[in-house]
């Protein structure tokens, strides 16, 4: 049990094993507080009077802003859930045992934030000699703290240790989606929730890129993949898809924009060490043959020392087979060595593993993922008219895919569901 507000302090700068949730933000401002606190116990002169108040607004602003305002410890302690560190990556990499030392600091530190989490804002007050400041300041809650911090220390490092095991650890437990930006991977908050039983038709290629990606997770050997053809085919709703079918399975997706694909080795550095599998996803992947970036993924894709670790695979998506643009030029131009011209503008897609292609329906097989959406979204009753309106639809919003067919669905039942007419 913490007695004051400077063993408090003292037992936050301690913390080891989980000392990275000092650079979150609502640990880093109560931190700051505790220490502001002990400054004003010690001497109660203005300025130390003001910069504690200073961290008390800041501490609570933040806490308001993270949601927890009415539970403190909950927010203490669910940072600590989602700190990457030695224990909890050991873990996430299912390793058998850890040393009996960390074993201990993990006890501890588990302990000490236990602590930190049940002190309330009239415990700091008292401490500070602050209760009579007369400034009615605002409190927070204590709370409960996360399930997993709630027991004795052996059961919740036991809890703990499962939890990283199946979820993973640090931001990778938390979030499933990723995007490389100015050098750094940043989770994605809302990922898309693409089901692949919510995508209709392509059977046949899904299915190839389904067993790629069960192997990859399995540890089996897997291939980068090339989604590629029409638009509208479901290329990019395959990959999310995927994710959101087996990310308890560890998977995580990095989408990588194009224009930062000179940044690979950077990215390979920041996840080499993460025991989990990623997909870094590239969309709507082509060049020109002036682009720079076209070189650096032939580079990554075979045969660079910056090669992709073990954990990971490259899923792009085309709507071209040969991703280097040729033109007719290419091929009757004055280059002296044009084969070899021609053979460059084919060689990147072929250093894909796998190709999936993904080709525009017919019209059998477009008004049967009519059908299948209809049954989906339970419309089914009015099929004659749709299978009708969805011609329509088609021949107005350029031709037949399955985006075409889901927009036009989206369209039907939102008239039905309004009491309005088809036609």
């Amino acid at each position: 049990m913490i007695r004051s507000i400077q063993e408090a302090a003292m037992q936050m700068a301690s913390l080891s094993i989980y000392k990275g949730i000092l650079d979150r933000t609502v640990p880093r401002a109560f931190y700051r507080l505790l220490k502001a606190g002990c400054k004003c116990a010690a001497s109660h002169k203005e300025k130390h009077k003001r910069t504690f108040l200073e961290a008390w607004g800041d501490f609570f602003a933040v806490l308001c802003q993270r949601g927890f305002s009415e539970s403190f410890a909950r927010c203490l302690t669910q940072t600590a859930l989602f700190d990457q560190n030695a224990f909890s990556m050991a873990a996430a990499g299912c390793e058998e045992s850890i040393p009996d030392a960390m074993k201990q600091a993990v006890k501890r530190d588990i302990t000490v934030i236990s602590q930190l989490a049940k002190i309330s804002p009239e415990f700091v007050l008292e401490q500070c000699g602050m209760s009579d400041c007369g400034l009615s300041l605002p409190f927070w809650k204590i709370g409960e703290p996360v399930e997993l911090f709630q027991g004795e220390e052996d059961n919740c490092l036991h809890n703990l240790w499962e939890y990283y095991r199946c979820n993973g650890c640090g931001m990778y437990a938390r979030y499933r989606a990723f995007i490389w930006r100015d050098k750094k991977i940043l989770p994605v908050a809302h990922p898309d929730p693409q089901r692949l039983c919510e995508l209709k038709g392509y059977e046949v290629p899904r299915s190839m890129a389904i067993e790629n990606t069960v192997a990859f997770l399995r540890g089996l050997p897997a291939n980068n993949c090339l989604l590629y053809g029409d638009r509208g085919t479901g290329k990019s709703s395959t990959v999310k898809a995927l994710l959101n079918e087996y990310y308890t399975q560890g998977l995580r997706v990095i989408e990588m924009p194009k224009e930062y694909l000179m940044d690979f080795p950077y990215l390979v550095d920041q996840i080499a060490g993460i025991p989990m599998k990623f997909i870094i996803f590239i969309d709507d992947l082509s060049f020109s043959q002036q682009d720079g970036t076209y070189a650096a993924l032939k580079s990554v894709l075979q045969g660079g020392l910056a090669a992709k670790p073990a954990n990971a695979l490259i899923y792009a998506t085309s709507n071209r087979r040969h991703l280097l643009r040729e033109n007719f030029s290419d091929r009757n131009g004055d280059d002296l060595h044009r084969n070899d011209t021609i053979q460059e503008c084919l060689s990147l897609a072929d250093r894909f593993g796998l190709a999936i292609n993904f080709t525009l329906p017919d019209k059998a097989k477009f008004l049967e993922i009519v059908q299948q959406l209809a049954f989906q979204k339970g419309i089914e009753g009015y099929l004659p008219q749709l299978e009708k309106g969805a011609e329509q639809w088609a021949m107005v919003h350029g031709g037949r895919s399955p985006r075409v067919a889901q927009q036009y669905i989206a369209f039907a039942e939102s008239a039905l569901r309004q009491g309005k007419p088809l036609e």
